[in-house]
């Protein structure tokens, strides 16, 4: 089985890379779940863009200040510079982006934006509409519940994957392969992202010695109601602060002042932080949506407002208990301009999963999905202009995937993760926490292990980094 190109992954970084291969080419979208199984499907917010040529230097300085300037200046210069193409390279498709009665595209602003400029489908379905909408244009291959389990890499060069499915394992084959694969929230207890989102990607890549930076920049999302017993827990947008909705405390007292003078709309990390330290205070934390009316709350917000409500509350007068969540992995595999992966010639990776230095120590809301569609179609580009034909047959990987004690140290991972490599930590946890990996991390199976070697890089660059910076904080 042989392709021009491997993309691992189905979220928007994966399929937009797909549809901008050339026509001719051969192309093979593997993912581990279903094709919905992804983190950009369940975005609410939008995708940022520069509202003209106006705001870039003021979407830069934005980016650069919510992460903490330790983004790559350059590589934010092209992503806002290369936003203005968005809107239309997606509306040509024939997609539409919200508008009002004028015909006019609508904008909302979100946290640590000075300008609204996110732009949004189906009110907070954004994800949802423009993934469904990009996957049906998309013409590749395609197979599902299919588990990639190692990289077929010889020096420089990767030939192709490793795929479990059905019970089978067996190598497929391509002249590049395109990681896509999402970020690492099955780490933690409470996150925000899609089932199937674990971090075994970024494992595979550390047993391939292929490097990994800024992996302690762990982003937790402020706003995500938790109280649901699915794994995954219901995000609650940033654009709702955007639209004036408070965090409150029982007495609705809005307490964030006292940590900003920002209040709602101030970085990801300083909000989550406070309501964190107002938990532990021993307050419960709130949304409180009772300045608007039901009527804007169902048609601005349709999805949070028929999951809500599902859930019992009457909105928009009840408060919505709250509690900040793991959300998102700024860090990842280091890749150049390209998305392609420092050292190889054929190996990219692009999305969450890589790390172009946008983020930062922090992500700047909806930053993520407008990185999916700029450096996919950079990424898609590249390939276009250098694709070779490369062979090389190996050996089908015969060590056991899973062991019967799997779930139980899978669980245990992502309580101490939780507790000790979450929001705010401490040299002492970080180092049971690390202890506990590796004594841990050679009783399990191997897609397991990848997991374990994720957060142990976590953990080891977390404790390395002895000051606060953004996302990380530590005592």
């Amino acid at each position: 089985m042989k392709y021009d190109v491997i993309i691992i992954g189905s979220g928007l970084a994966g399929i937009w890379t797909a549809l901008n291969l050339d026509k001719s080419l051969k192309v093979l979208l593997i993912t581990k779940s279903r094709v919905w199984g992804c983190n950009s499907f369940y975005a609410q917010g939008g995708v940022t863009v520069a509202r003209d040529k106006n705001d870039i230097a003021l979407h830069i300085k934005d980016t650069l200040i919510a992460g903490a300037y330790h983004n790559n200046k350059e590589m934010v210069e092209l992503l806002s510079k290369k936003s203005l193409e968005v809107i239309d390279d997606i509306e040509k498709l024939g997609f539409r982006w919200d508008r009002d009665g004028d015909g006019n595209i609508l904008f909302t602003k979100e946290g640590a934006h000075s300008e609204n400029r996110i732009v949004h489908s189906g009110g907070d379905a954004t994800g949802r509409e423009v993934h469904r909408f990009i996957f049906e244009k998309d013409r590749s291959f395609f197979i599902d519940e299919a588990v990639v389990f190692d990289l077929l890499v010889d020096g420089n060069v990767c030939y192709g994957v490793s795929v479990y499915q059905n019970n089978h394992k067996k190598n497929i084959y391509a002249n590049s392969v395109v990681i896509a694969s999402g970020g690492v929230g099955g780490l933690y207890k409470y996150d925000t992202n899609a089932n199937a989102i674990s971090g075994d990607l970024q494992g595979i890549a550390l047993s391939k010695n292929i490097k990994l930076t800024d992996m302690e920049m762990t982003q937790f999302h402020p706003t995500v109601y938790v109280k649901s017993k699915t794994a995954q827990k219901q995000l609650l947008s940033e654009a709702l602060r955007g639209e004036g909705a408070k965090v409150v405390d029982k007495n609705r007292h809005q307490f964030l002042y006292e940590y900003d003078k920002r209040g709602e709309l101030a970085s990801r990390d300083i909000v989550s932080r406070a309501i964190y330290d107002y938990q532990q205070k021993g307050n419960e934390v709130f949304l409180d949506f009772s300045d608007w009316s039901e009527t804007f709350f169902k048609e601005r917000f349709p999805t949070i407002y028929f999951k809500l409500t599902n859930f019992g509350y009457r909105l928009p007068q009840d408060l919505v208990p709250i509690s900040p969540a793991f959300h998102y992995m700024m860090g990842g595999i280091e890749v150049d301009k390209n998305s392609l992966v420092n050292g190889y010639k054929n190996l990219f990776a692009v999305g969450e999963v890589a790390n172009t230095g946008v983020h930062g120590a922090n992500r700047l809301a909806s930053n993520s999905l407008l990185e999916c569609f700029v450096f996919g179609k950079i990424c898609a580009n590249y390939i276009n202009d250098s694709l070779i034909d490369i062979n090389m047959k190996f050996d089908i990987n015969q060590e056991s995937l899973y062991k019967s004690s799997d779930k139980s140290y899978k669980n245990k991972l992502r309580e101490i993760m939780w507790d000790k490599v979450g929001i705010i930590r401490t040299q002492k946890g970080l180092s049971e926490a690390l202890e506990f990996v590796e004594d841990s991390i050679d009783k399990v199976g191997l897609l397991t292990r990848y997991r374990f070697l994720t957060a142990k890089e976590i953990i080891i660059q977390a404790k390395n980094r002895k000051k606060s910076l953004g996302a990380h904080f530590i005592r």
